[in-house]
Formats: C-alpha cells, sequence, structure tokens
C-alpha cells in the first residue's frame, strides 16, 4: 500500500509505538524465561546432592521443562513480531524513498556516504530464521530466486552492462517492462549516473533475506564454491571463491577475488556480508 508522506510518518510512529511495547513484553518474557530455569537448576543440584531421582522431583522437572518451552515459544513470538514491525518501518521508509526519487527529489550521497549505506543496507537486511521443518525461502542468502520473479522498483540488483567484459555492476530497479521483458535500472554509483535497459538474463535480484548460519546452514554458498561479489568499497561484482562460511548472523563471507598479479591467481582473504554475495552466471546465460 502506497502512503502519502503524512500517512506513512503515522504509521511509522504506530509501528514504533507497538515495537516499543513489544520490547517491553520481551523482557518481562525473558525474565520469566530465566526464573524457570533457574529453578530447574535448582531442581538437578538436590537431585546431584541426594544421588537420586525421586518420582518428587521427576514429576517437578516434568512441569518445569514444559513451562520452559512454553516460555521460549511465547518469547519466540514476541521477538518475530518486533522484527516484523522493524521490517514494516524500513518498508515504509523505502516506498518513501523511491516516490520520491520519482517526482524528481533524487537523493545525492558522497562516495563515503555511500558505501556507508550499502554497508548498513548489508547489516540491516532481515535475518531468516526457520522454524522446525521450514526451508529457507528464495532469495535468502544462497537461495535463488524463482525463475519467474521480478525484481520490484527500488530492489538492489547485480546488473551485466557489458557483456564483453562481463562486467558487473550493483545497480537497483527502476522499472520492469512486461511487454519488453526488459528492466530499467539505475547505476547505484552516483558518479557514473547512468540508466541502463537490460534483459532479465543481463540482472540478478540480490538477497532479500540473511541466511542464519546456526538454523539455515543450507541456505548459505559451500566452501569453495565459485560466485560473484562485490568487492570492497567498490560497487562493481567479481569472481571470487568461498574461503570461509559465516559462522553467526552477523558474520560476513571470508572470500578470495581472482587476481593474476598474485602467484596463486587469488588475492588475500576479504570480508562481503551476504547481501551483496550472489550465485555465478555463466557467459553463456547473459545475450
Amino acid at each position: 500500500m502506497t502512503f502519502s508522506p503524512d500517512q506513512a510518518a503515522f504509521q511509522v510512529q504506530e509501528r514504533l509505538k507497538s515495537l516499543h511495547n513489544n520490547l517491553f513484553d520481551i523482557e518481562e518474557e525473558r525474565t520469566r524465561s530465566d526464573h524457570t530455569l533457574n529453578n530447574i537448576t535448582k531442581t538437578h543440584d538436590k537431585i546431584t546432592m541426594e544421588g537420586k531421582l525421586t518420582p518428587y522431583y521427576q514429576n517437578k522437572l516434568k512441569g518445569l521443562y514444559t513451562t520452559a518451552v512454553s516460555d521460549a515459544k511465547q518469547e519466540e513470538t514476541l521477538i518475530r513480531q518486533a522484527l516484523a514491525s522493524i521490517n514494516e518501518i524500513r518498508n515504509i521508509c523505502n516506498d518513501q524513498r523511491i516516490q520520491a526519487r520519482s517526482a524528481g527529489n533524487k537523493e545525492t550521497f558522497g562516495r563515503g556516504d555511500m558505501m556507508n549505506m550499502l554497508i548498513t543496507s548489508a547489516l540491516t537486511l532481515p535475518l531468516w530464521v526457520s522454524q522446525v521443518g521450514q526451508k529457507a525461502p528464495p532469495l535468502c542468502g544462497a537461495v535463488p530466486a524463482d525463475s519467474s520473479y521480478i525484481a520490484k522498483t527500488g530492489d538492489m540488483v547485480a546488473a551485466l552492462v557489458k557483456a564483453e567484459e562481463e562486467n558487473w555492476i550493483l545497480a537497483e530497479v527502476v522499472s520492469f517492462n512486461t511487454i519488453t521483458n526488459k528492466y530499467e535500472v539505475d547505476d547505484i554509483d552516483e558518479e557514473q549516473k547512468d540508466r541502463h535497459t537490460l534483459s532479465r538474463r543481463s540482472v540478478v535480484p540480490l538477497p532479500l533475506m540473511r541466511a542464519n548460519p546456526e538454523t539455515d546452514p543450507g541456505a548459505l554458498f559451500p566452501k569453495g564454491s565459485v560466485v560473484m561479489a562485490l568487492f570492497p568499497q567498490t560497487t562493481c561484482f567479481y569472481k571470487a571463491i568461498v574461503n570461509q562460511l559465516p559462522q553467526t548472523h552477523v558474520d560476513d563471507y571470508e572470500l578470495l577475488f581472482e587476481d593474476s598479479t598474485y602467484p596463486d591467481g587469488y588475492a588475500p582473504p576479504l570480508n562481503v556480508p551476504q547481501r551483496y554475495v550472489i550465485d555465478i552466471k555463466d557467459k553463456s546465460q547473459a545475450p
């Protein structure tokens, strides 16, 4: 849904109020959970001291563990609600930015500010934490988009602007023409100010969510995979090999970029966020 600036401000404030209350609820639930866990520990200590597990302690532990599981589920629900509110605020602000740009009020960034913006975008990308039995959805970490997927206006993509040179750049989607089946994208680099019309095969959507290595390791590129990644402090994608995977949800990939000036053909390891690591595109796949 599209909001006017005043409506957007109101919607953001409402979600901030909800988030504020939600955080207090999370803390209250966590305190309750800690109390239950402490009781479990104390009960185990008593069993150890007495040297036997009596029916009384067996029933007591069963009740405490049932309560602990219930507490954990409630805390998880509250945390997911908070994350949903944060994501809604993010989407509303992004929609306002797109509307402003469409009205001719395009933001202008210095190179340093732009690089900081790209880092912030990677750090604040929503985190997918699957529940039992769930699989990571498309565009989560290394999971590719569906074949029919069309990137939305304002989405970040890797764009092949010079096929003969394999020149992939970071770009922002302006529009998609369903008749010609082509995108219009803007080079994210303000110094270039270039707009390109490209086929779908020359545009690769970037991940919309980070994969959590602890719950969804299968949504990460395996070690040794050949990928395309945004070279640090640039807006261009280059071929690299995954040297180390993220170990936690805040970690980056450690990559080895191709570089013929080094004896083994690869530069020293560099860290790149999940946001800017995508599957390699074979030259034959792009026109």
